[in-house]
């Protein structure tokens, strides 16, 4: 739901998907009309903190390019709400306006526009990044989030278009998925937090996960200086990572390095959510 806000002036981020699909990548099959109608209207109706983000586990593992907190939430963002759209001419439109977005994130609506109009001018050079190993080799993809963004200054707006090729990853998707609430996010103050969370979802059924440091350091796009120190990762990403997660959404996390000799090669984390905890994004700060 959107807020109003008269002395608000109201950016509306509008999202168009392309509804090509990539060769490379899986087609998304696209749910019958009559069956879908009350399932988005449903979906239409809940707080935009309310809704899930669905991800396709592969990029869950890969890394995403998006540099800052604020390109984070407004990818995220614009992902919970494609489930409750129709396509409009073989695309996706969806708003996102300052109001909503300052409401779901607990930040000053002044601070909301500014994002909004910071990521409007750095989104279209973010690439995810996709490795699959092959008989021959390392295969690497690498694919823009959107292909285009239309700027209004004078009125204040933005439409974007995710990439045919991004898509896949975040919709119409049947099994092989990671999904979480909106909302468990919406007080993380950390991209290194957002996408440890990302990580815990896809394996929450599990409880524990072994993973390689340099995956690791590559799904967090952790900084160079970081990954060549250990110590550095511990201290930035890390760390904080757990901390954040565990005061704000509820997790119990125990982790530990993997050596091989003297170097670190891995690291274990197990985990479960705190039957005592939650998430209270009205103290997030």
């Amino acid at each position: 739901m959107t807020t109003n806000d008269s002395d608000l002036p109201v950016v509306a981020f509008a999202l168009e998907c392309d509804g090509e699909t990539s060769m490379a990548n899986p087609t998304p099959q696209r749910v019958k009309p009559k069956a879908s109608l009350h399932a988005r209207s449903k979906q239409s109706d809940l707080h935009l903190s309310e809704r899930h983000v669905t991800l396709r586990n592969d990029l869950v593992a890969a890394s995403h390019g998006l540099k800052t907190l604020a390109e984070q939430r407004v990818v995220k963002s614009c992902a919970a709400k494609l489930d409750s759209v129709r396509l409009d001419q073989g695309r996706y439109k969806i708003t996102l306006s300052a109001a909503e977005y300052a409401e779901t994130f607990r930040i000053d609506p002044n601070t909301a526009y500014e994002q909004l109009k910071v990521v409007s001018q750095s989104l279209l050079d973010r690439m995810m990044r996709r490795e699959e190993p092959t008989k021959r080799g390392l295969k690497v993809h690498l694919d823009h989030w959107v292909s285009g963004i239309t700027y209004h200054e004078g009125e204040a707006w933005i439409e974007l278009r995710f990439s045919h090729e991004a898509t896949p990853y975040l919709t119409m998707l049947r099994g092989n998925h990671t999904t979480y609430l909106l909302k468990q996010a919406a007080g993380l103050r950390s991209i290194y937090s957002w996408r440890r969370l990302e990580m815990l979802m896809q394996f929450k059924d599990t409880g524990w996960k072994r993973i390689d440091l340099e995956d690791f350091a590559k799904a967090m796009d952790a900084k160079p200086s970081h990954v060549k120190n250990f110590k550095d990762l511990r201290r930035w990403v890390i760390e904080p990572a757990v901390t954040e997660l565990t005061d704000k959404d509820g997790w119990q996390i125990n982790w530990q390095p993997i050596k091989s000799g003297r170097k670190v090669s891995a690291l274990r984390f197990d985990f479960k959510r705190d039957p005592q905890g939650r998430l209270d994004i009205n103290n997030c700060g």
